[in-house]
């Protein structure tokens, strides 16, 4: 087994359910001690229960910390508590976030703000928090889980698309800024995801939605973690966990008309229906 990450200390947010949860169990399944932020303190001592059956060895430590991310008082208390009890990370993932698609005129105003409050800004504070303490010690890792609605605009998905472009371009911002002092940065861009929240969010899809991904499959949150262990290990910027986003990915860097034209076409044909 690669001892890289063992010995590890790594802060997941979002870590009480879906890709937060699951990245979590693959770093103590690799030694390291994990941290879990979240809302809910009663799902963060279910999710602490599967994260302490995972664990590599007996000692590692698996420490909760309940914070709505969204606010950066929150966010920072979050962290220092979990500084202050020997968890000061190495690697903090970043995987707290919500979604709420609807057509841009049709779905609730609010929509669009908690789209950015819970995509954008519960990646951007947990990030200034812990900043501080890897540029003190001159290393760290931070790696923010955006989405595939962060480099391709999907239908239906204005609040969340808008929300993840916005943390595309932060981590690239980030990037540039933290190389110089030793931390690295990455971004991973998953499609949908085998959750309990793609559920609710599915009922929520226009029906143009469903036309433009077909009968793509979602994947589950594992293959997704283990993207992003692979991508901590060999210090990967991007990471996308399955071959067809990384295709799209390229396409729509190379030949975007191309991609716009697709996409038109699948929406017609879904009207059409």
């Amino acid at each position: 087994m690669d001892a890289t990450l063992r010995g590890k200390k790594a802060i997941v947010t979002g870590g009480s359910s879906g890709i937060g949860l699951a990245t979590a169990v693959a770093f103590a399944k690799r030694g390291a001690d994990v941290a879990i932020v979240a809302r809910d303190p009663e799902k963060l001592e279910v999710a602490k229960s599967t994260i302490l059956a995972a664990r590599l060895t007996d000692s590692q430590r698996v420490l909760t910390a309940s914070a709505n991310l969204a606010e950066f008082s929150q966010a920072k208390a979050a962290i220092d508590h979990l500084v202050a009890e020997g968890m000061t990370p190495d690697i903090l993932v970043n995987s707290a976030g919500t979604i709420l698609p609807g057509e841009f005129v049709k779905m609730p105003l609010d929509f669009m703000t908690r789209n950015m409050e819970s995509g954008y800004f519960s990646v951007v504070w947990p990030c200034r928090a812990t900043a501080p303490y890897m540029i003190e010690r001159g290393f760290g890792h931070i790696v923010n889980v955006a989405s595939v609605a962060g480099f391709l605009g999907i239908y239906g998905y204005t609040g969340y698309a808008g929300a993840k472009y916005a943390t595309m371009g932060f981590t690239e911002a980030l990037r540039f800024e933290m190389k110089p002092l030793g931390v690295r940065v990455s971004v991973v861009c998953p499609p949908d995801t085998d959750t309990p929240a793609l559920d609710y969010e599915k009922t929520l899809r226009p029906p143009e939605t469903d036309a433009v991904a077909g009968n793509i499959k979602a994947v589950p949150p594992e293959q997704v973690a283990e993207a992003i262990i692979r991508g901590i290990e060999r210090n990967k910027y991007y990471i996308i966990p399955d071959g067809l986003s990384r295709f799209y990915f390229r396409l729509k860097g190379l030949l975007p008309e191309v991609f716009f034209a697709i996409v038109d076409g699948d929406v017609r044909k879904a009207r059409r229906g």
